[in-house]
C-alpha cells in the first residue's frame, strides 16, 4: 500500500524529504504557511494556508498515515498544533529539526530566551545586524540603536533607525563579512535557526563581535525530534 504522508514544510529539509517521499512512491503532500510570496516549492502535491488550528489539522489528518513536522526550529505553535493533532487521531508524528549551532572558540555568543530578551540586551548607540526574519523585528522598534534588517519579505514594522536589506540565503563568508564591513555592524542579533547559515556567526566571529543568540522554544512535552532526513527515512 502507498504510504500517504503530510509534512508540514518551509524548510530546506523538508523540500528534500519531500523530493525523497516522492521518489520512494508515497503520496507526500507539503503544507507551506503561505508567509512568503514565492516560496521554493517541493515536489509532489503543495497546500498553503493554516489548517484553522488543531480541529483543521486533525480533520486533515483523516487522509493521512504519517505526519511529518519539518516546519522552523521557531515555529513553535505549529509543532504544538501538530503533537495536539496527531495525539488526537492516533497518527504517527515525526519531528525533524536540524542541528542548533554551537559555540567555537573565538565566539562571543550571549543566549537569549526570547526576541523580548534580545531586545533588552542592545547596548544603546549599538549598530545591529538584524537578521530574525520579519516577523521578529517588532521586537525591536524603540530600542536605541541603528538596524540593519535583513529580511526574504518587507516587514510590517522597522525601527525609527536603519536600513532594510531584502535577501533570501544562505549568504557566503565573503559576503557577510563584506556586509558587517560596510555598514560599522557592532553587534549580531539572530535565532539559532541551525543549518546554513552560519556565515554570519562565523563573520561575527573573525571580527570578535558579540552576537545575542535567541535560543529554540522548547518542544511540546512527550515529543521528541529527529536531526535528519535520514533519520525520518529510517523511522518510516
Amino acid at each position: 500500500m502507498t504510504r500517504r504522508v503530510l509534512v508540514l514544510g518551509g524548510t530546506a529539509e523538508a523540500r528534500e524529504l519531500a523530493s525523497r517521499l516522492a521518489a520512494r512512491g508515497s503520496e507526500v503532500t507539503t503544507s507551506l504557511a503561505g508567509r512568503t510570496r514565492h516560496p521554493r516549492l517541493p515536489d509532489g502535491e503543495v497546500r498553503t494556508g493554516g489548517f484553522g488550528g488543531v480541529d483543521g489539522l486533525a480533520a486533515a489528518l483523516g487522509d493521512v498515515d504519517v505526519l511529518v513536522d519539518a516546519t522552523h526550529p521557531f515555529a513553535a505553535t505549529m509543532t504544538e498544533h501538530a503533537a495536539a493533532a496527531a495525539s488526537r487521531t492516533g497518527t504517527p508524528l515525526l519531528v525533524l529539526r536540524r542541528p542548533g549551532w554551537t559555540a567555537g572558540p573565538g565566539d562571543r555568543w550571549t543566549r537569549v530566551p526570547s526576541l523580548l530578551d534580545a531586545a533588552r540586551a542592545v547596548t544603546p548607540g549599538s549598530r545591529v545586524l538584524l537578521a530574525t526574519g520579519r516577523q521578529g523585528v517588532e521586537a525591536f522598534i524603540g530600542v536605541d540603536a541603528w538596524f540593519l534588517v535583513r529580511a526574504i519579505e518587507t516587514p510590517d514594522v522597522l525601527p525609527a533607525r536603519g536600513e532594510l536589506v531584502l535577501a533570501r540565503g544562505p549568504f557566503a563568508l565573503d559576503d557577510e563579512r563584506a556586509l558587517l564591513d560596510r555598514h560599522g555592524i557592532t553587534v549580531v542579533v539572530a535565532k539559532d535557526s541551525g543549518g546554513a547559515t552560519e556565515a554570519k556567526l562565523v563573520a561575527a566571529r573573525e571580527r570578535a563581535l558579540p552576537v545575542l543568540l535567541v535560543d529554540r522554544p522548547p518542544l511540546p512535552a512527550g515529543v521528541d525530534a529527529v536531526e535528519s532526513v535520514d533519520e525520518v527515512l529510517g523511522a518510516l
